[in-house]
């Protein structure tokens, strides 16, 4: 198993374990479990990812196609704008949602926010300035 599936592993199983919590680089944060499906294969996958509320709509989180800041996009990213919808695992709840990519300023102001919450979102702007713009996605209780 490489080390990127180990420590997913572990994230996964540490997040189910503590109802959603779980420590490390992610202690405090809100994280979620994304569920998607590969867009050749067909085969689930499931992330580990941090998400931003949204401000007033309980059932509407933003996730950050961010890869740490590598020049690439992810390919949960390019799965789930295929498919247009997955599932998520928040808390001790799993649920579908539909999947909307964010655009323009509605991107930029959202991004923006989890940069100032986390300051790490920032440093991935940094590193892909000029190669690319880290996708925003908004997931929608289906």
């Amino acid at each position: 198993m490489s080390e990127a599936l180990d420590w997913n592993a572990k994230t996964i199983a540490e997040f189910r374990a503590n109802e959603g919590r779980v420590g490390g680089v992610f202690e405090g944060a809100p994280l979620v479990l994304v569920h998607h499906r590969g867009r050749r294969s067909g085969r689930e996958y499931v992330n580990p990812m941090m998400y931003l509320p949204h401000e007033t709509e309980p059932d509407i989180i933003y996730v950050f196609a961010s890869k740490g800041g590598a020049p690439t996009n992810p390919d949960w990213y390019r799965n789930l704008i295929a498919a247009g919808v997955g599932s998520i695992e928040r808390g001790t709840e799993t649920y579908q949602v539909t999947v909307r990519e964010l655009t323009g300023a509605e991107r930029d102001r959202v991004y923006a926010e989890q940069a100032r919450r986390y300051h790490g979102f920032a440093d991935y702007a940094r590193q892909t300035a000029g190669v690319r713009t880290i996708p925003v996605l908004e997931l929608r209780r289906a």
